[in-house]
């Protein structure tokens, strides 16, 4: 755990939260910012910056713990949708530098998370077939 992580504070019982869930591996807990409200965090209790360290363990409690509270929010709270999302860096707006998967509630045209600021490019099979051959090549 990292001492100067707030998420690592909230596993440790220090910074207070909303807490929804909680076993061995994961916890989840209410985001302290509600566009919608059933707005949840789930979080490994071991500190990692992102996703690429998880193992394959850890990977697999993380998404069925995500699978979890999914299933509950979409119960529990109004919606037309959900969105799951991991933000890696700061160019993707990563704000706590913690693994974190967002659960949240989407509404029709609440412009939440809008993906493309433009339309974006659609590049020739050709082109797409040499990008999953550079992936993977690193997959070996």
């Amino acid at each position: 755990m990292s001492a100067a992580c707030v998420f690592c504070e909230i596993v440790r019982g220090v910074e207070a939260a909303s807490l929804v869930f909680e076993d061995h591996l994961t916890v989840a807990f209410m985001d302290h910012r509600q566009f919608h409200p059933g707005h949840t965090l789930v979080i490994p209790r071991r500190h990692l910056c992102d996703i690429r360290e998880l193992d394959d363990t850890l990977g697999a409690a993380l998404m069925a713990s995500v699978t979890r509270i999914t299933r509950a929010v979409a119960a529990a709270f109004p919606n037309q949708g959900l969105s799951l999302w991991h933000s890696i860096g700061e160019a993707a707006d990563q704000e706590v530098p913690q693994l974190h998967i967002h659960v949240h509630p989407r509404l029709l045209d609440d412009r939440l998370l809008r993906i493309y600021p433009s339309a974006a490019a659609v590049p020739d099979k050709s082109v797409r077939d040499g990008y999953a051959a550079t992936l993977r090549s690193f997959l070996a």
